[in-house]
């Protein structure tokens, strides 16, 4: 278990799903056992068509469930991902625990993280 002093704070994880996706819909309870376990971390649920204001002109979400893995306004990573708390959770410890990752060039998805930010979305249990 990473220890709560040594990892970053800033981390954002925004979990890109549609309500009508099984997948996504199993997948929501995963999503908050990892939230669970990185309680600094930000995890954001995001549902592409009630929200598809704030991923345009990005509007290319495909593949589900698609995360933006982001620490302060770097994007680290954004694609679809296995539905599994294995696969999530080991993401988000090595982006808490790097410093040294490197960030994505793609400014669509840059962009993306900017209006995430700074919207006022709640966590995946209050959304």
């Amino acid at each position: 278990m990473v220890s709560l002093d040594s990892v970053r704070a800033d981390v954002l994880i925004a979990c890109l799903c549609a309500e009508w996706c099984g997948v996504c819909r199993d997948y929501r309870a995963r999503f908050e056992q990892v939230q669970a376990k990185f309680p600094q971390a930000r995890f954001l649920w995001i549902d592409v068509e009630d929200q598809a204001d704030l991923l345009h002109p990005l509007d290319d979400v495909e593949d589900f469930p698609t995360v933006l893995l982001a620490v302060g306004d770097e994007a680290r990573f954004f694609g679809p991902v296995l539905p599994s708390v294995e696969v999530l959770e080991r993401m988000v410890r090595a982006q808490m625990q790097s410093a040294g990752s490197h960030a994505l060039k793609d400014a669509a998805v840059a962009d993306l993280l900017g209006r995430i930010r700074a919207a006022s979305y709640g966590d995946v249990r209050n959304s």
